[in-house]
């Protein structure tokens, strides 16, 4: 790293990828920082740079005392151990330490005290709530939300007919006629496990499946204005039942809620929808699947005067990036749900949702918010209305 482009990432200041530290002296407060990086996506921290981005700098003895303490919080108060790099640069107020540290292969981390360190935008936090451990788990694939256990249900919150028309589409076969019980065959698709529903069982075949999920649903809301804080609004739904049936209620809501051009088309016809119908379905279809089902939060169709925001539970999984998604690129969160969401959804799991997205409507934002809210919302912006005939 040269000096010109360290001082260009420190003009820039502190994120979740980089922190700024004017000394340190504690091997414990240099683990709890590599803990946290190592849980997250990495990063790079500065040693002898201030909190506002000032220049602290560090002399010679400063280096070898700091280099140290870096070995032993990296070797010792790690677990397990990671390997880090340094690199020093100077300038015209000291030595500026630059210390890398990779996403870590094998999470999750914890520090010498079995504490679980997160990235919580610049800050990090100790992590102690169930959600945040769970989604340490999960990005290691140790766990996966939808594979977890909805606790309190059993065979009787299955919904037979739902579970018979997943199972032809799936199988290929009819239920009825099968030698195995059905709640074998739930568990050997391990939709159920130990007699309880999977997450994703309670998604595909449960009877009712907001209440066994509350708050995994779809809150619809359609504004007069461009403001979430309008006391008015059009129209508001909240979206239940299954996953598929959501899927629809969610593309019908989105489509009722925008205007529908004539195009040259008889007066008689319904008109062609100023977005087309394929961007809601690729858009809704990503965000019922990729969604963070850790999160006890509810995905939101929000249908705005100039946009439309599809905001979902949990940021992208992994290193994944906006423009990542952009060229196909995938890392997928739920792998189970992912594999049968094409035989219920318009979900093809090739990572090619998104940019036909965009291919059909070009005007479309991503925001990755990997900070404090943890979501990944979807921007389709309108046209003006005079533009609209």
């Amino acid at each position: 790293m040269q000096a010109e482009e360290l001082l260009n990432i420190i003009a820039a200041g502190e994120d979740s990828k980089h922190q700024f530290k004017a000394d340190v002296t504690s091997a414990d407060a240099l683990a709890a920082e590599m803990v946290a990086f190592s849980n997250a996506a990495g990063g790079l921290l500065l040693i002898g740079v201030q909190d506002d981005g000032g220049i602290a700098g560090l002399d010679v003895k400063d280096v070898a005392r700091i280099n140290g303490l870096i070995s032993n919080a990296a070797a010792h108060k790690v677990r397990p151990p990671i390997h880090i790099a340094t690199k020093n640069v100077l300038l015209p107020e000291g030595v500026v330490m630059a210390v890398t540290i990779e996403q870590g292969p094998t999470k999750p981390y914890q520090d010498d005290k079995g504490h679980f360190w997160m990235k919580e935008g610049a800050d990090k936090r100790r992590s102690t709530a169930r959600e945040g451990l769970q989604r340490i788990f999960q990005e290691s694939t140790i766990i996966q939300g939808d594979e977890t256990l909805v606790h309190n249900t059993s065979i009787e919150d299955v919904d037979t007919m739902a579970f018979a028309d997943f199972f032809q589409r799936r199988v290929g076969q009819p239920l009825e006629g099968q030698t195995l019980p059905v709640p074998r065959l739930l568990e050997n698709m391990r939709l159920m496990r130990n007699g309880q529903l999977t997450v994703t069982g309670a998604l595909l075949v449960a009877k009712t499946p907001e209440l066994v999920l509350p708050l995994r649903i779809v809150k619809a809301v359609s504004f007069p204005g461009n403001k979430v804080t309008d006391v008015n609004y059009i129209d508001s739904k909240d979206i239940t039942g299954t996953l598929p049936e959501v899927y629809q209620q969610s593309v019908k809501f989105a489509l009722s809620s925008i205007f529908h051009l004539q195009n040259g088309q008889s007066v008689n016809s319904l008109g062609e929808p100023e977005i087309p119908r394929l961007v809601f379905e690729e858009l809704i279809a990503n965000a019922l699947v990729h969604r963070d089902y850790f999160e006890s939060a509810a995905i939101r169709l929000l249908v705005f005067a100039n946009r439309i925001e599809i905001i979902s539970p949990g940021h992208l999984p992994n290193n994944l990036t906006v423009e990542d998604i952009k060229t196909g690129k995938t890392s997928t969160r739920n792998t189970l749900l992912a594999a049968y969401a094409p035989d219920i959804l318009p979900y093809r799991a090739l990572g090619k949702g998104i940019p036909r997205a965009l291919e059909a409507y070009p005007d479309i934002e991503f925001i990755d918010d990997r900070g404090g809210a943890s979501t990944f919302t979807a921007i389709i912006h309108r046209k003006p209305v005079v533009a609209r005939g």
